[in-house]
């Protein structure tokens, strides 16, 4: 699949920034807001934004028991930061009510880093991806309280108070950042996913006991 087509959820968040990240990644990247357009793509990204607003909308536009469906059957996703906590099996802090589309088995805590005053900015280094480390953007951020044997941690925050928690994950063809890469310039996040909606490929994460924060 040498231009897959991946469609950007486009309820609300940063679509345009994630639509122009993938062409310049050499993908085909459409809006997506009906289960028609779900049904035309290759994989979906789920951007930044609030997840409570995005979980009713998808409920309201049709579109949440039709990206299950098509997640369950091994369409690859990416989620960023209110991406990541809808890709969430189980949500800490959730609104009543709340629903995720899930997929990767872990619980997440919503806005775990504090409210917008409480957004910053760290070094996250990527061993999968290589490279420099990423200069990540963290905005209303959640993070991971834990992830099953079947995930991949990814990253973790390196210094400061919130040191250790975990903030990027994969399990199969599902990946998902707490941090925003598409407001950095730095592509090489969504350089890999297209990578593996190219390639299709499994998760090559060892089994190992619960990972906890």
């Amino acid at each position: 699949m040498s231009t897959p087509t991946i469609g950007v959820l486009a309820l609300q968040g940063d679509v345009a920034e994630h639509l122009r990240a993938l062409e310049v990644c050499g993908a085909r990247a459409v809006p997506v807001r009906r289960p028609s357009e779900l049904a035309d793509v290759d994989a979906l990204l789920l951007p930044g934004g609030e997840s409570t607003t995005i979980d009713k909308l998808l409920r309201a536009f049709g579109l949440m028991q039709p990206l299950r469906e098509r997640i369950a059957a091994g369409m690859p996703a990416y989620g960023s930061c209110a991406g990541m906590i809808l890709l969430a099996d189980r949500i800490e802090d959730g609104m009543a009510g709340q629903q995720t589309v899930g997929g990767i088995d872990m619980v997440v805590r919503r806005n775990a880093f504090g409210r917008q005053v409480d957004s910053f900015e760290a070094t996250v280094a990527i061993a999968t991806i290589g490279g420099a480390p990423f200069h990540a953007v963290f905005i209303r951020a959640p993070w991971v309280e834990s992830v099953s044997a079947d995930v991949e941690v990814l990253a973790r925050v390196e210094s400061g108070p919130a040191a250790g928690r975990i903030v990027a994950v994969r399990q199969g063809t599902l990946v998902a950042t707490s941090f925003h890469p598409e407001v950095t310039g730095d592509l090489r996040v969504h350089e890999y996913f297209v990578s593996l909606v190219r390639e299709g490929a499994p998760s090559t994460a060892p089994a190992s006991p619960i990972d906890t924060a």
